[in-house]
């Protein structure tokens, strides 16, 4: 597929950008959060400014990637932990 220009709205501003179609949606969605994200900081505290906003938005998300991908650390060393231990019952069972 082919790029398309949108412009996308974060922390009223705006920036133009070219994007894959098929990314066109998640990209809105994105900025959809973050501004959502910013809205709820500004009403929660008493910030005004939108570069304060912003960084406090940026940490948040980091934070959970960060924690998103400690997670599939985590569950990807207990599976490998179970197919470890289904080998061994296996070749228990086959070498009888």
């Amino acid at each position: 597929m082919g790029e398309i220009s949108i412009k996308i709205n974060i922390a009223d501003r705006v920036y133009p950008l070219k994007v894959n179609m098929e990314e066109e949606e998640i990209i809105r969605r994105a900025a959809k959060l973050i501004n959502d994200r910013i809205k709820e900081y500004q009403e929660g505290y008493a910030v005004k400014d939108k570069q304060d906003l912003l960084s406090m938005c940026v940490l948040h998300y980091a934070t959970s990637a960060l924690k998103a991908e400690k997670r599939v650390v985590v569950e990807d060393t207990e599976v490998a932990e179970k197919v470890y231990q289904l080998d061994g019952l296996l070749n228990d069972f086959f070498s009888k």
